[in-house]
């Protein structure tokens, strides 16, 4: 199962990586992960890697070489480039089902203030902006 190859890549690529509340950072991929674990072992695979592009060294190319084109493609639509505007991210988001189930799932766990130790404005402000995404994606 592509699921179970994702999780052990991620428990790799992630090693000593900690989120904004000092967790390790795999704890966030495992919550996506879970919240999405009714789904497809594509979409269960991508949660493990979707910000793998993004936040380690591995590349598209990693991706395609050892989970497949579709993976592949879901992650470079969740993956967001160096000064994009947030609104071009969402659409191509959207565009893709595999990568709108991840994301919506990330945001799930992006919202969740109640997991940082202590909350600022910087962080009201960014639940708020997550949680317009989210309803974006959700119609």
């Amino acid at each position: 199962m592509l699921s179970i190859k994702a999780k052990q890549f991620a428990y790799k690529a992630h090693a000593n990586q900690f989120d904004k509340a000092g967790q390790p950072y795999i704890n966030h991929l495992q919550f996506v992960a879970n919240l999405v674990a009714d789904q497809s072992d594509e979409v269960i695979a991508t949660a493990w890697l979707h910000d793998s592009v993004e936040d380690t060294e591995t590349s598209l190319d990693d991706i395609s070489f050892l989970f497949g084109e579709i993976i592949a493609t879901a992650v470079d639509a969740i993956t967001k480039r160096k000064n994009e505007v947030y609104q071009d991210y969402l659409l191509r988001v959207k565009s893709n089902d595999i990568a709108r189930k991840v994301k919506i799932a990330d945001l799930t766990h992006n919202m969740d203030l109640s997991r940082l130790p202590k909350m600022t404005e910087k962080d009201l402000a960014r639940q708020i902006k997550y949680q317009q995404a989210k309803q974006f994606l959700q119609t």
